[in-house]
């Protein structure tokens, strides 16, 4: 039965999406806007630059999200060790204005940085967020989604991540059961996702899983064609620290890594590391994808994402997306466009 409906609604994308009322999602990597551990290396001006370019594009959406890399904290021990690997991210309380002003409406929590400074950081995190009414979930035992109304439209928000006190996305049983909750309770369903393999050469989406540092990161295809498959709308993903491929499948948009979005410090900002698109999707009442636009960001060390005169964030999804996604039922075009094949 479940397959059937999927099927009517993808017909119904292709018949009523260009007539349909829309909705607008920007979606944005990961947000670590300075840390204070082990030492102090915040941005210029309490960081109320740092979303200077980027602040337009998602106060203009209907729904603006991203990843929140670390811990909204002023206090508390790190759970990280000190070795090469091991990074601790702190941002302070007072930053948690900055991400309002900006214009967002949800963060994932559901990240290997979340827990850098344990319940404490936890707890921190989801109070100054909640105080700022951004929307947020991820953390295994805690806040398993989030329900925001745009447009008279119920939309359901969840988020999954790798590690062991986040919601996993490769416990399927888990995201089925939160999928089909906010499916059967929602108009629109969108899922976040930290997975995959990390660093400048894990750039292209492989076929099964992947592993980095001994952990399962998940087989994202794999997952985010399941979570389609169930009901959902959107996917998208971080992790990596590099962008990845965008696709439509059935009718749905997915983008597999949206990379680094702001993270002045602390990582790497060379080279592709350094490029932080927004991705914006319209939608119509159905959930169906309508047309897209990458704007293409690059950061620069204690600046924050700025955009990228050159073309060549667009060029690298557009390049990632043709080679391992060749199947995909929609396509980029050199200036950022993302359109549904003919």
């Amino acid at each position: 039965m479940r397959k059937r409906v999927l099927f009517i609604l993808f017909a119904l994308c292709l018949l009523t999406s260009s007539n349909a009322d829309t909705l607008t999602i920007a979606m944005t990597g990961d947000i670590m806007m300075g840390t204070t551990y082990p030492s102090v290396m915040l941005p210029e001006k309490n960081g109320t630059e740092l979303f200077l370019d980027a602040k337009p594009i998602l106060k203009n959406a209907d729904l603006a999200l991203g990843n929140l890399e670390g811990a909204i904290c002023d206090g508390g021990k790190s759970t990280k060790g000190t070795g090469k690997n091991s990074y601790s991210f702190r941002m302070p309380t007072s930053y948690a204005p900055l991400l309002t002003d900006a214009g967002f409406d949800y963060m994932s929590m559901a990240n290997n940085h979340a827990n850098d400074f344990g319940i404490e950081g936890i707890e921190s995190s989801e109070a100054a967020l909640g105080k700022e009414n951004i929307l947020f979930s991820g953390i295994a035992g805690r806040k398993e989604s989030a329900i925001i109304e745009r447009n008279g439209k119920r939309i359901g928000i969840c988020a999954f991540g790798h590690n062991s006190y986040t919601i996993k996305h490769t416990n399927k049983e888990t995201v089925q059961r939160i999928v089909d909750s906010l499916v059967a309770n929602c108009d629109i369903v969108i899922v976040s996702f930290h997975g995959g393999a990390e660093g400048r050469t894990k750039s292209h989406l492989p076929h099964g899983q992947e592993t980095f540092l001994g952990e399962n990161r998940g087989n994202l295809r794999d997952f985010a064609h399941f979570c389609i498959d169930r009901g959902a709308d959107i996917v998208f993903g971080h992790g990596p620290h590099v962008i990845r491929a965008a696709e439509v499948y059935k009718g749905r948009f997915i983008a597999y890594s949206l990379g680094n979005f702001c993270t002045p410090y602390g990582m790497s900002l060379i080279g592709i590391s350094g490029y932080a698109p927004i991705v914006e999707i319209k939608i119509d009442d159905n959930g169906c994808f309508i047309e897209g636009q990458i704007h293409p960001m690059i950061q620069t060390r204690g600046i924050g994402p700025r955009i990228d005169e050159s073309g060549v964030v667009t060029k690298q999804i557009k390049m990632l997306s043709e080679a391992d996604i060749p199947q995909s039922e929609a396509t980029i075009g050199e200036d950022g466009s993302i359109t549904l094949k003919k």
